[in-house]
């Protein structure tokens, strides 16, 4: 809902702060005296053409905001969210834009930089004008399948459509991508299979290449190393060998003590200790040196190594980084390329099997769609009756008592989407004989509107938080006339906001608020607009004078009552 409404320097306004509430708004004001101007202003700020003209004269630039105030669950919730932008529970929505007179124009949302085209989308989910030059609303088809979907209440049928229309374009997708792999596969068979031949010759396993490198290099100094330890070997071994002068050594010192008997008086004693130190050594030296042989012979044994074995390593590895160059690889990846290979000739060898299983899919998923958009057809065909039935009753009061209005279907296969199959568009007829056409091709003048309030009435009411604006709706009526269209704009109004610019004092009688459009001189000889709110006898004045014209009566004043007392 518009709440407020503030312009400075657009044409012939200075400067406008409007606050607007709920219900059927009215405004009035003699012919010139700047309406357009005012609806110029609140399509610039809802992302409507700007123009230089727009500007003041003598002023560099200009400027129109609007406030909205927002709804929990409103649609334009979804764009600011998809922009980045976001409001707090309770937030107004302020729409504002500047031109200057070069031309150039910025835009803003709740003061924060936004572009034109999302200023543009925005505007179109919270401001709806209905007149005979704008091309909006029910004067753009694109609108028409919505709006008859909302009066239809078939979301059950249009998610059903949503949902197979989905399934179908994955059927297709996997029946394409599986028939253009086949394809592709079987080009490349032949060497896929034999490079699969040699990986499965080959059998790489993960890790392998960093053990082959390591016992590569142990087998390359294995040679050298065994030559030296038996250089180790025989240099213990010559000349008899220490092992057996250690012995030698022994058995002379044995023999020494024998010699020495048993005592341990006096120098004996001492000889004997002296003895029995070095022949502990000599047996700690003869152990320890035992132990130094059986080492080296234990390390000689792990360079004992296989004959060719070096060479069967070598060419172990030598090939597996062949076979990894070939692929592009790492060694360490060649069993998941061998995993790959397979995968891909296993697909080939079972690629018609695969495509007639999606091709059964892909069948199955059109006949559900198909069911599905048949379904969502007739309760659009359905609903299209009714609403055309509803419209047309609304028109005789109206004053189009010889048109007659139709929802056109049309159902093409080849335009299925999401949304369906069916092309909507809603047509009139102004005059019998004549042929059904578009709104803005057929309706002229004051008819547009009245075809609109007509259809929206129809359309059970103002959609929720949308601004309805009514332009002149009731141009080349009165009377009778005039106050059915007054009637049902107050329904419209009823759940939610509708605005209407008006010369037709049965209208204006019917509003909850009323404001006046006036153009008067300012102190420096300019011709200025101003919009100013009335009420009470004020009000009552307006509508006398559009009753009775520039000279009020009490007779138009009388009259004024009475249509304000029906209101």
């Amino acid at each position: 809902m518009l709440t407020a409404l503030s312009v400075r320097n657009i044409v012939l306004i200075d400067a406008l702060d409007a606050e607007f509430d709920a219900g059927l708004c009215a405004l009035t004001g003699e012919t010139g005296a700047g309406k357009s101007i005012l609806l110029g202003a609140l399509g610039l700020a809802a992302g409507e053409r700007a123009d230089r003209a727009q500007v003041s004269a003598g002023h560099d630039d200009g400027s129109a905001s609007a406030t909205f105030e927002i709804q929990d669950g409103h649609a334009v919730a979804g764009l600011l969210a998809e922009a980045g932008l976001d409001i707090e529970p309770g937030e107004g929505l302020v729409l504002r834009r500047r031109v200057t007179a070069d031309g150039r124009s910025q835009a803003w949302i709740n003061d924060q930089p936004a572009s034109v085209s999302l200023l543009r989308r925005i505007g179109e989910t919270l401001v709806e004008v209905h007149g005979q030059h704008d091309g909006r609303g029910l004067l753009d088809p694109k609108t028409h399948r919505g709006l008859l979907d909302d009066f239809a209440n078939n979301a059950k049928e249009r998610a059903a459509v949503s949902e197979t229309w989905k399934k179908l374009s994955e059927a297709r997708e996997r029946l394409q991508a599986l028939e253009e792999s086949r394809q592709t596969a079987a080009d490349q068979e032949t060497f896929l299979r034999h490079a699969l031949e040699e990986l499965d010759a080959l059998e790489p396993q993960r890790g392998e290449e960093a053990t082959l490198a390591e016992e590569r290099k142990f087998l390359q100094n294995a040679e050298q190393a065994l030559t030296e330890l038996d250089e180790a070997r025989s240099a213990l071994e010559s000349d008899g060998g220490l092992s057996s002068r250690l012995n030698s050594a022994l058995r002379g010192m044995e023999k020494v003590r024998s010699s020495l008997g048993e005592g341990d008086a006096g120098s004996a004693g001492a000889a004997r200790t002296a003895l029995d130190r070095a022949t502990g050594a000599l047996d700690r030296a003869l152990i320890e040196f035992t132990e130094a042989e059986d080492a080296l012979s234990d390390a000689a044994n792990t360079f004992e190594i296989e004959p060719g074995r070096l060479n069967e390593v070598e060419e172990r590895l030598f090939g597996l980084r062949a076979a990894a160059r070939k692929h592009d690889v790492a060694v360490d990846d060649l069993s998941d390329i061998r995993t790959e290979l397979g995968e891909k000739l296993d697909a080939i060898e079972n690629a018609d099997d695969r495509v007639k299983e999606a091709e059964k899919a892909l069948k199955a998923a059109d006949a559900a769609f198909d069911t599905a958009a048949g379904k969502l057809t007739l309760s659009r065909e359905k609903a299209g009756k009714a609403l055309a039935k509803a419209v047309i009753a609304e028109l005789p009061p109206l004053k189009l008592d010889k048109a007659q209005f139709r929802v056109a279907i049309e159902t093409d296969p080849d335009r299925s989407g999401p949304n369906g199959r069916d092309r909507i568009a809603f047509e009139v007829m102004t005059n019998p004989g004549t042929p059904f056409g578009p709104l803005d091709k057929i309706a002229s003048g004051g008819e547009l509107a009245r075809f609109a309030l007509a259809i929206k009435v129809s359309l059970s009411g103002g959609e929720q938080g949308l601004t309805l604006i009514f332009d002149e709706v009731d141009q080349g009526v009165g009377g009778a006339v005039a106050a059915a269209v007054g009637k049902r704009l107050k329904r419209l109004a009823e759940t939610g906001q509708t605005l209407v610019v008006t010369h037709s004092p049965q209208v204006a009688a019917m509003a909850d608020h009323h404001w006046k459009i006036e153009k008067a001189e300012d102190g420096k000889g300019r011709v200025r607009t101003t919009l100013r709110p009335l009420s009470g006898d004020e009000r009552r004045e307006e509508i006398a004078r559009m009753l009775s014209g520039e000279n009020v009566t009490d007779a138009a004043r009388a009259q004024a009552d009475e249509l304000m007392g029906t209101a």
